[in-house]
């Protein structure tokens, strides 16, 4: 057997068996990765839900307190104009 020969026998004994069982281990772990990623994406979805509530609630609220503030500045305006109007009727009795 010739140096050239030896060395494909080498490889085929020893460094191909070593190849194919690491391929097989990374296509494991590939595997046990895709399962994660997709748990996590999962969660987040869950938590993106939330927010979104979170938000839509948020933007109710804010829209009831705005209408508030406003009716709050009428009934003021309102207030505003009855006192005027009862100086006006104190002045003249």
């Amino acid at each position: 057997m010739g140096f050239i020969e030896e060395g494909r026998q080498l490889s085929q004994d020893f460094v191909t068996p070593e190849i194919r069982s690491l391929d097989a281990r990374l296509t494991a772990v590939e595997k046990r990765v895709e399962l994660l990623d997709a748990k996590v994406e999962k969660r987040f979805d869950s938590v993106d839900k939330r927010f979104d509530a979170l938000e839509n609630k948020m933007e109710r609220n804010q829209v009831q307190v705005l209408d508030t503030l406003h009716r709050m500045e009428n009934y003021s305006h309102v207030l505003e104009r009855l006192a005027r109007l009862e100086s006006k009727t104190q002045n003249v009795a």
